[in-house]
């Protein structure tokens, strides 16, 4: 049994059932209209839940199904790296390799640079012009090897500084500038050998004193060419003294007593527990002026002046600058310009020639130029501390 389209009627009494099974239409009744779309509205209603659950299991099944496939054909397909070993930058272990060596070779480059533009201002290389070499002794002088501009002059860095200068052709001259107080014997001697050598090539030594150059400082300066000084430079000193500390009244005070086994009578010689002996002060006598006397020798055949003269003067006095001009112990007045046109001249230079500062104090010297300093303490004999590189030896301070 079926239902025709109701559209046309306009009532029920108008709609007609046809029943298939005989091939008659039968007018429809009102129970028959109620029954029939009851059981229509019935079907299809259950239609369309089948409809719809099927629908919505397939839905499900289909998504399950899907999502397995994939995770079960992931697992058979490998997960490539995105990193590509070759590819440039410096985010891989080539690449990183590649970018350290070109930091370092800009390094390098940048490096020499700066060497080539420090020496060429220096007068060092890239320079076929005559050249003046200059180089400072100040401070305190003393054997060993501490950077210029700590205050200290040292035998080795000084001596260092007159070898690098004539290794160098093109040097001609060479000017030492003192402002020095004077120090150890012994350093003064190491600088006056170099100076020397100097000499033996060839090469002029011109001095030039700043606001002192005095007693082993004068020492190297009468050993050299040509001495410049200003008018009011304090000089001179020459001598040589021994200097020895009693703290014997200390100990005493404090109880401390000591028991010494030694060798031989002067073995503990300058020790500040005791006082000299006078046998000690004999001998620290004798050798106090065969040093004097070494030193006037020096002096005298520098300056072309006879024992005599010298020792006239060589009483430990200092000499002002004019009066050590009258004395004969310096050539004329000026300042270190003065010294380096004089040093040009006497070595022959005629032409326009550049000034090399051999160990003029810079911050990398003072951090890492000396390897040595054993001479740098600290002596807490007064309140204050007190910079005194001599201050270390059991013997006293020997001081030229």
């Amino acid at each position: 049994m079926s239902f025709e389209d109701d559209s046309d009627y306009k009532n029920k009494d108008e709609l007609k059932i046809s029943d298939h099974s005989d091939g008659t239409d039968h007018p429809i009744s009102d129970n028959d209209l109620e029954s029939s779309s009851f059981d229509g509205i019935h079907e299809a209603d259950v239609r369309l839940n089948d409809d719809t659950k099927s629908s919505v299991e397939y839905t499900e099944d289909s998504v399950l199904s899907s999502t397995s496939d994939h995770l079960s054909s992931s697992e058979s397909i490998p997960i490539k790296n995105t990193v590509n070993e070759n590819a440039p930058g410096c985010s891989n272990k080539g690449g990183r390799i590649k970018c350290l060596s070109v930091i370092l070779a800009l390094l390098i480059v940048i490096g020499a640079g700066l060497a080539v533009i420090f020496y060429s201002v220096d007068g060092g290389i890239y320079s076929g012009k005559d050249k003046v070499g200059v180089i400072y002794v100040q401070g305190t002088m003393v054997t060993g090897n501490v950077p210029s501009g700590m205050g200290i002059a040292a035998s080795e860095e000084i001596s260092e500084s007159l070898q690098r200068a004539t290794a160098d052709d093109n040097v001609k001259a060479i000017v030492l500038r003192i402002n020095s107080p004077g120090g150890s014997p012994a350093a003064s001697e190491e600088i006056v050998r170099e100076i020397s050598k100097v000499q033996d090539k060839g090469i002029p030594v011109v001095v030039s004193m700043g606001d002192s150059a005095a007693s082993a400082a004068y020492y190297i300066s009468a050993s050299t060419d040509y001495i410049i000084a200003n008018p009011s430079t304090v000089t001179g000193a020459i001598g040589v003294m021994w200097v020895f500390q009693d703290l014997s009244a200390f100990y005493e005070d404090e109880g401390i007593d000591f028991h010494v086994a030694k060798s031989g009578e002067f073995k503990d010689m300058g020790v500040p527990w005791r006082e000299l002996t006078d046998a000690e002060k004999e001998y620290a006598d004798r050798v106090v002026m065969e040093l004097f006397d070494h030193f006037v020798d020096e002096v005298a055949q520098g300056r072309n002046m006879s024992h005599g003269e010298v020792k006239d003067l060589a009483d430990g006095r200092i000499y002002t600058g004019y009066a050590a001009k009258e004395h004969g112990l310096i050539d004329d007045f000026g300042n270190l310009y003065d010294a380096i046109e004089k040093a040009a001249e006497l070595g022959g230079i005629e032409n326009e020639y550049q000034v090399v500062y051999i160990n003029r104090p810079t911050l990398s010297r003072l951090l890492f130029g000396s390897e040595n300093r054993q001479h740098v303490n600290e002596m807490e004999f007064t309140d204050t501390m007190a910079f005194d590189p001599m201050e270390e030896s059991r013997f006293g301070k020997l001081i030229a």
